[in-house]
């Protein structure tokens, strides 16, 4: 997948035939590209960065699934294009995975607005998640959703922070029920930082 392409077009969709065909071998150099864009922050918060390979697969997906045909390309691209980072920024899915139905809600039910209180701190600089676009995530009830698509638009000296690999990169959030922090290895780092460009 090309690492410098921020949108994904309808002539780079392909047929459903050729998709098939080609989709084990998609799907397993995929697997080992999340490998290296997934970090876990505290015991049930995952991020996953996306980009243009992550977003291409996933539209590729939804169509074998749902098989609406080029009619269903316009709409996916609208949904999926959004996510794709432009050059001075990281966009992460971040999913909130509890197993138990019943616990999940009960958890839920107690980090509202967690997706206003993502970090990145970059060596002592602090930069902010910014919720995408998407629908209000937390219910006026304070329940928030298992799942979350944030932005950290970073400066272009900040993107030269990130690239030059000196000093810890550290992903968090600063919830008051949820405060956990993981670094950023330099493989994922190394990784993350093709999304600048």
């Amino acid at each position: 997948m090309p690492r410098e392409r921020h949108r994904i077009v309808e002539s780079d969709i392909l047929p459903e035939a050729e998709y098939e065909e080609r989709r084990k071998r998609l799907r397993a150099d995929a697997i080992a590209m999340k490998k290296l864009r997934r970090i876990e922050v505290g015991p049930f918060a995952t991020f996953h960065f996306e980009n243009y390979g992550t977003m291409w697969l996933q539209v590729q997906e939804m169509l074998r699934i749902e098989k609406g045909g080029k009619e269903q390309i316009a709409g996916e691209l609208e949904a999926y294009n959004p996510l794709i980072p432009q050059g001075r920024e990281l966009i992460a899915t971040v999913m909130l995975e509890i197993e138990d139905a019943a616990r999940r809600d009960k958890v839920l039910r107690t980090l509202g607005n967690i997706e206003d209180s993502a970090f990145l701190d970059l060596d002592g600089e602090r930069i902010e998640a910014a919720p995408t676009e998407y629908e209000d995530r937390t219910t006026p009830d304070g329940k928030t959703s298992s799942v979350h698509w944030l932005r950290f638009c970073f400066t272009p000296e900040q993107i030269a922070k990130f690239r030059d690999g000196k000093g810890q990169a550290v992903l968090g959030f600063s919830h008051p029920n949820y405060s956990h922090m993981a670094v950023i290895s330099p493989q994922i780092r190394a990784e993350l930082a093709g999304d600048f460009g």
